[in-house]
């Protein structure tokens, strides 16, 4: 379970840092207790639905609850935050 408190926490921590593998490490730190992932949003499947939308990424949220991993938008039932890193195509 990820509360709406942590997701916050997450979400105005990353938009006011460089998104790196610093940023995970620094994440993971935080919040020993999930799962943090980077990626770039062409990465993520066309069907998948952020859980939140911002200026240069997206937040995902990982359900890890059966055998394989998913992307859910339900933090009861989620454990990791994927954080997409959108590249404006100028």
């Amino acid at each position: 379970m990820i509360s709406q408190q942590q997701l916050d926490q997450i979400h105005d921590f990353v938009a006011q840092s460089a998104i790196s593998e610093e940023l995970i490490t620094a994440l993971k730190k935080q919040h020993p207790d999930l799962h943090f992932s980077w990626c770039f949003e062409d990465d993520i499947g066309a069907t998948a639905t952020p859980y939140r939308e911002s200026e240069g990424f997206n937040l995902y949220l990982v359900n890890s609850e059966s055998h394989c991993s998913c992307l859910s938008n339900d933090p009861d039932s989620s454990s990791g935050v994927v954080i997409a890193e959108v590249i404006d195509d100028e």
